[in-house]
């Protein structure tokens, strides 16, 4: 296995990273499988009391590896199955681990990585980080749960305006839609993750496992049938041609032109 994800605990503390820094973190279908397992394996891990995700290098996580998506255009509807699976077994790992689990996030939170960071219990982010639910640029309707988090987060019609015009926002608006827990400057982006994680760590697990149960006892249920009809609905944008007119736009560094 390569190192695109990776997971280690120290006191009470299991923490995830996206490490593909040259590529913003941006997921393949490799770095999807990782992240998948490192989620179940945190989920089952006894020694982590917290799970802390976070992105090395200038991002959090710019959203799929599009260049890597553009070089299987001619089988993507049934490839997107795979990767949408993978990425949705990791996101209910997430959701039914019975610990909290933190997103730190900075520089750039793109596409499924909102999908991923919605998916935490709680969220800090550094100042300046910018945010954009970016599908509907590259032709394709959202995965990871994104139209299941957002339109709770933040009601209805502030989540289509964000999920359909696909525009790049701060952290001062999603602090004010009460998606962000914590903005803090981005030298103490680690420090503020780490107060809270240990904070958590040092708490009543029990509690905490009982508590996010309740929280999420019905929702999970409900989000699993969700997401499957997310891949299915990714898997038939895949086979329309914008679809591969907004890959090899966004490749190519030029505007799209939709049918």
């Amino acid at each position: 296995m390569s190192e695109n994800i990776l997971y280690n605990v120290a006191a009470g503390i299991g923490i995830i990273t996206f490490n593909r820094p040259q590529v913003m973190n941006a997921l393949d279908l490799a770095t999807i499988i990782e992240f998948s397992q490192m989620c179940e394996r945190a989920q089952q891990d006894a020694a982590a009391r917290v799970v802390v995700l976070r992105g090395a290098g200038r991002a959090f996580l710019a959203g799929g590896d599009v260049a890597a998506f553009q070089a299987h255009l001619a089988d993507f509807p049934l490839k997107v199955l795979e990767l949408a699976g993978e990425l949705h077994h990791g996101i209910l790992a997430l959701r039914r681990a019975p610990k909290p689990v933190i997103a730190s996030v900075h520089g750039a939170v793109a596409g499924a990585g909102m999908s991923v960071m919605m998916a935490c219990d709680l969220i800090v982010a550094a100042e300046g980080t910018q945010f954009t639910l970016a599908y509907s640029k590259i032709g394709t309707s959202p995965d990871g749960g994104a139209t299941w988090f957002l339109p709770r987060l933040v009601g209805h019609h502030k989540a289509m305006e964000l999920l359909l015009l696909a525009d790049v926002v701060d952290t001062n608006t999603l602090q004010a839609l009460g998606v962000l827990n914590q903005v803090v400057p981005v030298a103490e982006l680690e420090s503020a993750t780490r107060t809270l994680a240990q904070r958590l760590a040092a708490g009543p697990a029990s509690a905490y496992a009982e508590t996010k149960a309740l929280v999420n006892s019905e929702l999970n249920q409900e989000l699993e049938r969700h997401l499957e009809a997310e891949a299915q609905a990714f898997s038939r944008c895949a086979a329309h041609p914008d679809f591969a007119e907004g890959v090899n736009a966004f490749v190519a560094k030029r505007q799209a032109r939709f049918g």
